[in-house]
């Protein structure tokens, strides 16, 4: 297995995945096999063998650290196919079991809003920034939610500040200040804001459309 470990830490993903899947141990080290097949999975964004893997490791005693991972990224990957009950059961259960921190309380809020449950993303992020007041991530979720439903528009446009001032290069969250500019009626600076986020995105399609949605409404300039 360390041969599989040294070309997962070298990201080579397919070759460790190779390595891991011709590997024979025995039941003390099995949950430990399961948990570097899952990421290797994972990394080759192959998710329903990834899950099959995870499922084993949130199972067993491995450890605090690895079931941890495994269930953030089982989260992670029941978001990205749009499987967002599930990804908030497997966030809920990681608060239920102690495991809590900034980063699942905002994993927690992008998949409760992603189905349209708005206070309680807003009490998830509050969460999270009492915690770590500075988690770019929770900042940026926090400034979009408030910026996209019109609510408390200076609170908004301060929680995009913050995490722009953070990670500056960051498209996503210049997308966030974008909108939370042109609900603020600063039409040239998000005019300028979005055209870094595009910049940067190298024309992620998202940003570009919320971009086109921008100049559409307001005549192509600020």
């Amino acid at each position: 297995m360390t041969e599989g470990i040294r070309l997962y830490r070298t990201k080579k993903y397919k070759e460790a995945l190779d390595v891991f899947l011709g590997v024979e141990v025995g039941e003390d080290d099995q949950s430990t096999l399961s948990y570097y097949i899952g990421l290797c999975y994972t990394h080759l964004q192959k998710h329903d063998e990834a899950l099959l893997y995870l499922e084993q490791v949130v199972s067993s005693d491995i450890g605090f650290l690895h079931i941890y991972q495994s269930r953030m990224i089982m989260g992670y990957i029941y978001a990205v196919t749009g499987r967002n009950r599930l990804a908030e059961f497997e966030f809920n259960r990681l608060l239920e079991d102690g495991y809590e921190s900034a980063k699942v309380y905002a994993a927690l809020a992008y998949v409760v809003y992603a189905q349209g449950k708005t206070a309680p993303a807003v009490a998830n992020l509050e969460r999270a920034l009492k915690i770590d007041p500075t988690n770019a991530n929770a900042l940026n979720s926090m400034g979009y939610i408030l910026a996209e439903n019109d609510i408390q528009m200076p609170a908004a446009l301060e929680y995009c500040r913050r995490a722009v001032s953070l990670k500056p290069q960051n498209p996503a969250y210049l997308d966030s200040l974008a909108l939370a500019l042109s609900k603020s009626g600063l039409l040239q600076a998000a005019k300028e804001t979005y055209e870094a986020a595009v910049r940067l995105s190298s024309g992620n399609r998202e940003i570009v459309r919320h971009f086109k949605d921008f100049l559409a409404s307001h005549g192509g300039s600020g």
